[in-house]
Order: structure tokens, then sequence, then C-alpha cells
């Protein structure tokens, strides 16, 4: 192998785009750094700020509907032929998007200007650092995961700086309520921002701190803090120091408060950029450095900044860094939430989809690598959102559907999970699988982890209570039917959204009640039965996996989502190893089905499901795909289009999972070493990856062969699955097995 990758990116210019700029955050609080050195703008976000409705507004329709007591008739209709019977199960509420995520406020640092100099803009991976030098200025920044602020450092600033709170970003409403303060304090300036939204008692403050370290000939022991316009000015100062935090608030914010607990952190560091990271670093660069993948890539091409590299699509160096790009950021926008549309960043009010957590594909392709990347604080950010919103998904459950347990919602703003986003042409509030799917990665972690997590367990009943409840109505031949039934977001050839025995909700109440089970044994016996009586998948005349399992719904084959083939991933439920005939059947569907408009997430979507079914060529064709499509910004953030159309975090977040599935798979039983490598990786390392089982995993391949390094800490017996066959695996706790294989 050649020498380790660089964990991280560089570019030679500030960026010019919001788009482009480097990010940083912990999972609650975000950074934009733009990377100018003479006017410096770095946008601040946070998880919890979304717009709410103006006070007093009719809040009916952030509800579900009220749908139960016409359930059964609109059930018998579509048992009776009437297959648009589902287009009535409506309130009649026009379509209405969640609240949308917004950005903060940027803070601006000005600066006399200047020669740029020899510029050149970083963002390390590694420690989360984003800084600038130029003609002998530094500008960084780092968001603690220790201490939840954002950090600011910026030397020889002794001409002068500005530092101001600026919330006028692009699409911001004219009528918020705004209020700047600036108060000077012993360790030097309080800048406060108050931002109330229009017709709402609720809003957000925010405040930096604002502290310097004096010239050898200043006098003012803070190096010249005085008030400025919005800010505050900096003189005769060598190094200038910014620690700010954002609070969502109803009513009045007590900013001073929050000024006090700065200057106490402050205090606790010494005054020091160096101390705050260093309280940072072993949560971020810990969780960054379980895994690594080398692709032995050309050294010259690492060392070139990440715009350059990107127009180098079929480089293993940019496969490298944005593998470690896609983990970085999917790891910075963890936390409070797991990550949105945009990750946790945007520098626009007029965020695409509400920036919301889109739950029928985009949330879950996002976390896809959690487990097997080492990443569990990703999983718990996603079992964050899930706990908080229970009571929602239980609202849903008995509004819609007359039921007990839970249905989650396919859009969410983060702060409620009522269903209540839908229409005729997406009727999402009749689809049912989103909380298995939303499940999945938690019990992925607790097969990694040998536990089980007593919160997971609990949501776990709850769905399959909603199934007991549901799964009431069946088919000519007595076989339960699950209707309506929605495969998001497409519908029949000829037919309408709402529909029977989508292949999506059948694996989803087959898993779901089959998980319950395996974590209550209590009800084991009712939920299996339960799970036994649900009709099976159906190959169409194309020889095709069937989206619909129901006679005369046909597949229609040119759209950007893949939801029918849940079965082979995220699920387990139809592999080539135990159902080779399904498998074959998910193949040939997987080989009709169109790309739309090239949206990012169904290619690798598409990807992720030809991982599992063992073909690297069409994986590696998904990858190229978006490589060669444009996909990526500078800041190696991605599009939701080709062309850089629509910022997005679904390629940059998924990327790392597809290259890991086709790399290595694992069960709590199994190891499929190399099922679908991309052709255009022969050759390679990844270090660090969690199976199922319980074991780290490092892997070395070449076109002769391979090496894997398993590090179990449980003892178990496993399945191992190579190229050369299969055979059993004894691994005994704390004992590491070295596996050498031949790919030739």
């Amino acid at each position: 192998m050649s020498a380790t990758p660089v964990h991280g990116t560089w570019e030679p210019v500030p960026a010019a785009r919001w788009e482009d700029a480097y990010l940083a955050g912990n999972g609650r609080h975000g950074a934009m750094a733009f990377g100018h050195p003479h006017d410096e703008q770095v946008i601040v976000t946070h998880h919890a700020l979304v717009r709410p409705d103006p006070d007093g507004q009719d809040d009916h329709d952030r509800r579900p509907p009220r749908l139960a007591h016409r359930l059964r008739e609109i059930q018998d209709r579509l048992l009776a032929g009437d297959l648009t019977a589902a287009e009535d199960l409506t309130d009649g509420r026009p379509l209405r998007w969640v609240r949308p995520f917004h950005p903060a406020f940027r803070i601006r640092l000005r600066l006399p200007p200047g020669d740029l100099g020899d510029l050149r803009r970083t963002l390390d991976f590694r420690t989360g650092v984003a800084a600038t030098r130029s003609a002998g200025r530094t500008a960084r920044l780092f968001v603690s995961r220790a201490d939840d602020v954002l950090v600011q450092h910026v030397t020889a600033p002794a001409a002068g700086l500005d530092v101001t709170l600026d919330h006028r970003l692009p699409g911001a409403p004219e009528a918020l309520d705004v209020r700047h303060d600036t108060v000077l304090t012993p360790d030097g300036a309080l800048l406060v921002l108050r931002v109330r939204y229009p017709g709402s008692a609720r809003g957000y403050t925010g405040v930096t701190l604002v502290t310097a370290t004096a010239t050898a000939a200043a006098t003012a022991i803070d190096g010249g803090i005085t008030r400025g316009p919005r800010g505050a000015r900096v003189e005769d100062a060598r190094s200038v120091l910014l620690l700010t935090r954002i609070r969502r608030h109803t009513g009045d914010s007590d900013p001073l408060a929050e000024g006090r607990a700065l200057r106490h952190l402050l205090h606790l560091a010494d005054g020091s950029w160096d101390a705050l990271l260093a309280r940072h670093l072993p949560h971020h660069r810990t969780a960054y450095d379980r895994v690594t993948l080398d692709l032995a890539a050309d050294p010259a091409e690492r060392a070139l900044p990440g715009s350059a590299l990107l127009t180098r699509p079929d480089s293993p160096a940019l496969t490298e860094r944005l593998f470690a790009a896609g983990r970085y950021h999917l790891l910075s926008s963890s936390g409070l939430n797991p990550p949105r549309l945009t990750g946790l960043w945007t520098g626009d009010w007029d965020t695409a989809w509400s920036g919301a957590f889109t739950t029928d594909a985009n949330l879950n392709l996002q976390t896809a690598s959690a487990t097997a990347a080492a990443l569990p604080e990703v999983t718990e950010a996603l079992a964050s959102l899930v706990h908080r919103q229970l009571p929602d998904w239980r609202d849903n459950a008995r509004a819609v559907f007359g039921t007990r347990g839970v249905v989650a919602p396919a859009h969410t703003d983060g702060s409620r999970g009522h269903a209540y986003h839908f229409d005729r042409e997406y009727p999402l509030h009749l689809w049912t699988a989103g909380a298995d799917w939303l499940l999945k990665p938690l019990v992925d972690h607790d097969e990694a982890h040998g536990l089980r997590d007593a919160r997971t367990a609990a949501a776990l009943a709850e769905v399959a209570t909603f199934y007991e409840d549901f799964l009431t109505r069946t088919d000519s031949e007595g076989r339960l039917a699950v209707v309506p039934s929605y495969s998001p977001e497409n519908r029949p050839t000829g037919g309408s959204w709402g529909a029977l025995n989508a292949a999506m909700d059948l694996s989803a109440a087959r898993h779901a009640l089959l998980t319950a089970a395996a974590y209550h044994p209590g009800s084991a016996d009712r939920w299996r039965a339960l799970a036994a009586a649900l009709p099976p998948h159906r190959i169409n005349a194309d020889g095709a996996l069937a989206e619909w399992a129901w006679p005369g719904l046909e597949d229609a084959y040119e759209h950007r989502h893949l939801s029918h083939l849940y079965g082979v991933w995220p699920l387990e439920e139809i592999t080539p190893h135990d159902t080779p005939e399904l498998a074959a059947a998910a193949h040939r569907a997987l080989h009709l089905r169109g790309a739309e408009n090239d949206s990012a997430h169904g290619h690798l979507h598409h990807a992720l499901i030809a991982a599992r079914l063992h073909d690297g060529e069409r994986v590696g064709h998904a990858l190229a795909q978006v490589l060669h499509g444009d996909h990526f910004h500078a800041s190696l953030m991605s599009s939701h289009y080709p062309r850089r159309d629509v910022y997005n975090a679904d390629a940059a977040h998924t990327l790392p999972a597809v290259l890991i599935e086709a790399l290595v798979q694992s069960t709590p039983d199994r190891l499929v070493l190399l099922p679908a490598p991309p052709p255009a990786h022969p050759r390679g390392s990844l270090r660090g990856v969690r199976t199922r089982f319980g074991a780290g995993l490092d892997l070395t391949w070449t076109p002769e062969g391979a090496t894997a390094v398993l590090r179990p800490t449980r003892t178990h017996r496993i399945e191992l699955r190579t190229s050369a066959g299969v055979r059993s695996l004894d691994l005994t706790a704390g004992e590491d097995r070295v596996l050498t294989l031949r790919t030739r």
C-alpha cells in the first residue's frame, strides 16, 4: 500500500458561494467557513432552527388526518377491485411542507484589504478545524463536541479587526424582528443578536464572546476592544479568540447568562485555543479515526485541491477523499439529530424540501454506514430523533389507522413526528414501513455491540402492536393483505398511488414482527404467526421482483426510488445465499429500473442493492454516475441533482456505505468478504470496520488475493463466504483471527 491518505482537503482560493464553504459541526451547532482573509464569513446553523408558524395559526394541518373511521370502507373498495379508492382516504387538506430549516446568521471578520499572498484554505477531517492562511494571517475554527460552542481564532489582526453578527442571508424574511447589542466585559466584548420570527413569540439568540491578546505596543490589556457598528472593533491585537453559541427559545432570552457561561468556559481553558481544541479532540478525532480507506492512489493526485481532484472522477484519490469527507460530514452533522437533507448546514432560508428529514429514503441512506463505519454517534443521534417522536407516531397510528402502536412519518422537521405531509400523488400518510426502516440501524447497532437496548426493544414492540391491529384483512386465498399500501414514491402503471401489498410494506411488516419477536420472547409466537401469514413476494412477467405483490398491479420502472428492493437492502430477507430465486428476480428488477432524474440518492441506493446482489460492475457504474455527474461542491458536500444542482447531503453521506458494502457485509452469523468490489479499485485497504457479529475487521486486497484480520469481542461461530466458497469460522473473544484469501 501507498502512504496513508491525507485526511482533509484544501483550496487555493476562498469560497465564492456558500455551497463551497468548508463545514464544521458537532451535531448541534454547524459552521460554514468561506475562508477569505480580509472579509471572512462564517455562517452559523443549529439543528433546532426551524421556522415556526405564526402564533394563533390553526394547527389543524400540522396534525395527522383523522381517517380511521373511513378505513374499512376504503379497504373494502380496494379489495373489491376499486384501485383508486385510496385517493379518497384524505381529509381534503392541501399539501403542506414541514417547518423549514434555516441558517441563524453569519459572523463577519473584516480586516483592511491587502495582498492575499499564497492563500491556502484547509479542512482537517481528523480535528474538524477549518483554517485559512494568507500573507502572515491565520483564521481557524472548529465546533466543539465537548463544550457545544463554535471556536474561532484569528492571528495578526493588528491593523484593526471588525467583528459583526449579520442576519441578512438569502431568503431571510424582511419581517424578522432583529436586535443587536454589544456589551463590553472584563474579558472583551459580548456580541448579541436577538431574532424573533414574524408573528411569533418564538425566536433565537446568538452570542459571540470576543477576546484579544494585545500586541507588545498596546496599552489596553484586552488588545483595544471597543463597540463598533453591530459588533466590536479590535485594535492592536496579536490574536483574537471568539466563542459563539445559539439558543432557540420562546419569549425573551437572557444573553448575559449565556455570556457568563462562555466566560466561564474561557477561564476553564485559560483563554487558550489549544486548550479548547484539546477538550474537543477526544470526542471528534477518536470517532473519525476508527475507520480508514486506502485505495493506493497516486500521491500527486492526493495532494491536489479538492476542486481539481473533482475534475478527475476516475481517480482513486478522489474516492478516498470523498470516503473520508463523507464520514467527517456525517459525524459532524449527528448529535441532537441525525443529518437532515442538507446535513447540518444551509446558507439560505429557502432550503429545498424544507431541509427536512425525509425518511422514505434519504435519511436512511445517509445513515446507512453508521454501524459498519464505526460511528455509534450517528446511531445515537438517530435514536434520539426516534424516541423523542414516538408519542407523535402513536398519534399517527390512532388517527389514520385506528390502531395501537406507532407509524412513522415520511417527513419531519425534527421537532414533531406527525404525519401531515401528503396529497393525492404522494399519499405519504398511508405509508406504514417507515418505523421498521428507521429502527433497523438501531437493531444493527445492538447486534454489533452484543446488547439489546431497552428503548429499541420498546419501540419494536409498538411497531409489532401496530401490525397486530392493522393486518386484519385477507385476500381471496385467505392470506393477509396490506391494504392500503404505498411504495414510495411510485405508483403502478395505469394505477393509483395507494395500492395493495407493496413489496416494501410486506418486507417491513415481516421484518418488524420477527425482530420484535426476537426482542420479546413472551410475544414471539403470535408475532411470528402473523409474519408467516403475510403473502410472498411476486415475480412479474418480466422475471423481476414485482413492486406490488397484488395481481394486476404492473410495475413502473422509470423511477428514482427502489422501495420494492427493501428486502435486499437494508434487510437480508432476499440474498443470493439463502433465496437465490428471489435474488435473481431482484437483480432483474434492478436491471430494469431507470434513473429517472439522476438524483444522487437514486444512484447510490441502486449501488447498495447491487452490492448485496454481488454485482460489482453495477456498483461501479452507479458510483461513476455520481462521480461523473458533477454532484460535489468544492466543500465536498454534495448536490441532489447533477451539475451541483440543489445542495443536499445524500451523496456525501451515503458514499462511504456503498464502498463498505461492496467490500464487507455482515449479519450476526455471517461474514461476506469482497462481495462486489468495484472494478475501478482492484487494490486497497479498509481498516476498522465493525461487524454485526461483534468483531472489528481490517481488509487488504489486491487482484491476486486478500487478507482479513478479525478482532472479535465475543466468542461466536459464523459462516464465512468468499469467492472461494463457504465455511464455518470459530471466533474467540480477544483473539485475532487472520484470514488469507485467493481471488484468482
